[in-house]
């Protein structure tokens, strides 16, 4: 993952700089501008430029090791008719790279962002950057932000469940976007707008997709399920040596981790396991049964008073809320890939999203008896990008860890979101929930006190919740950090 910022109207070089400074934890190893030419490997600090500009875009980039010889390459890029920043993976990557051979691209393709530039080079050749941009995005299959220009148009995208964030502004004929809010304030915005999921902002003008996934309706197959999550995970493992797991010991976490452990019987691949808590929390305790049962290592991070004191001000400034529930999951994010990051990993899976997916949360169990659980499962996926998954994005960026989430992959969650409702929730006694994946977890090797753990919310489980609440803000205004 990395951080892309751009300005469009009357500015100054150092406000792009400002911008990526403020960015800077999202992607430490590299950074780049454009402005009349494409700068990379620049030192922000020693930068020099007095001049003013119409349009601007920078990078700030996280360089992922890949087995694949695909690399992490310094942007922007560029060809004789785009320019590009991209954040995100591509998974089908090679199946890209493979089809701009195919159609006479000569060029050596070796990053994400090059295939994604190619493709919408080739196709702005014969139609207008808007559908160019539109026909490179039915081809991708990815979690991504991007903005392109083409001397005269600009389009700024995002995947279609928001797994990246994009934010955007206007002011005083001043327009902007950037992955996080505070480098658009480090420019002077202050009325900061989200790009939803799917969307593309051309010309700043929002465009919706024609029927986001969350929409679409169809007989879904429960027989797939195992089969798309397995492939979920697969891609986004190809070409890693070495990774990490957020984990509570649920079903969620240690599903995901049974999957990583197949896996790396066919591949080298290290797998870590994270949990966090306080001493004696209910998910440690969880964590080190699944992790003994899985057979796989696990760090602990023992949650103190101080640490949550300490860790506060740059976790609530992330996430941008002072919610004690929001503070408290990502307070758990953050812990976990502070683990990660100190023992050299860049990227970590999470099970964001299942519950969400599958039916996990209690509130379900209402949805179900009164047969609103297939709507309220599709709003909640509908709005997840602006309720966890910018939070959890923020927290472990501010440790240069990036989060993949195989629950959300597109081609998974289309299937599931058309599954019959008691397939994940049978009855409306069902305190368990999630019967369908629990079901395929137990019968694919998890054991039946793992499969079937009663779910609890990360702020609860870690025990982060209650120092919150009856210790830190007894004396502590935590919207001081805001």
């Amino acid at each position: 993952m990395c951080s892309i910022v751009g300005l469009e109207g009357n500015f100054k070089a150092k406000d792009i700089i400002k911008m990526l400074k403020a960015s800077k934890n999202r992607g430490p190893d590299s950074s780049g501008i454009y402005l009349d030419e494409i700068h990379t490997n620049i030192n922000l600090d020693e930068f020099e430029d007095e001049k003013s500009y119409p349009i601007g875009f920078g990078h700030n980039l996280l360089s992922i090791y890949d087995k694949n010889n695909r690399v992490s390459k310094p942007q922007p890029v560029a060809t004789e008719k785009v320019v590009l920043v991209f954040n995100g993976e591509i998974y089908n990557f090679l199946t890209m790279r493979n089809f701009l051979n195919k159609v006479g691209v000569e060029a050596e393709i070796t990053s994400d962002g090059e295939a994604l530039l190619y493709l919408i080079d080739f196709y702005a050749k014969k139609l207008d950057l808007l559908k160019a941009v539109q026909s490179a995005i039915r081809l991708i299959d990815g979690d991504y932000a991007f903005a392109v220009w083409d001397g005269e148009n600009i389009a700024i995208a995002r995947d279609p469940l928001g797994v990246k964030p994009l934010f955007y502004s206007q002011k005083d004929g001043l327009k902007g976007f950037a992955s996080s809010r505070l480098s658009l304030k480090e420019a002077g915005f202050t009325d900061i707008d989200i790009l939803k999921p799917e969307h593309i902002l051309y010309n700043w003008e929002d465009i919706s997709p024609a029927q986001p996934i969350y929409e679409k309706v169809f007989e879904g197959d429960v027989a797939k399920i195992d089969k798309m999550l397995r492939l979920s995970v697969l891609k986004r493992v190809e070409g890693l040596s070495e990774l990490g797991v957020i984990f509570s010991g649920g079903v969620d976490s240690s599903y995901l981790a049974l999957l990583l452990k197949e896996i790396s019987l066919n591949i080298p691949l290290k797998i870590t396991l994270y949990a966090v808590g306080a001493e004696g929390s209910k998910d440690v305790e969880a964590a080190i049964y699944a992790s003994k049962f899985l057979n796989l290592d696990l760090e602990i991070f023992e949650v103190t008073e101080d640490d949550v004191r300490e860790a506060l001000p740059q976790v609530v400034k992330a996430i941008g809320d002072d919610n004690l529930m929001k503070v408290g999951v990502g307070l758990t994010t953050y812990f976990a890939t502070r683990m990660a990051a100190r023992d050299g990993l860049k990227v970590a899976i999470s099970g964001q999203g299942a519950d969400e997916l599958f039916g996990g949360y209690k509130r379900y169990l209402q949805s179900f008896v009164d047969g609103t659980l297939n709507y309220d499962l599709r709003v909640d996926m509908s709005n997840m990008y602006h309720v966890n998954l910018e939070r959890d994005d923020a927290c472990s960026m501010l440790n240069s860890v990036e989060l993949r989430l195989p629950f959300l992959d597109k081609n998974l969650v289309e299937l599931v979101l058309n599954i019959p409702d008691n397939k994940k929730i049978v009855s409306m006694h069902d305190e368990m929930r999630k019967s369908i994946l629990r079901k395929l977890a137990f019968e694919e090797g998890l054991d039946y006190e793992i499969a079937y753990r009663p779910k609890k919310a990360a702020q609860y489980g870690t025990g982060i919740d209650k120092i919150l609440r009856k210790k830190i803000i007894k004396d502590t205004d935590i919207s001081q950090y805001l």
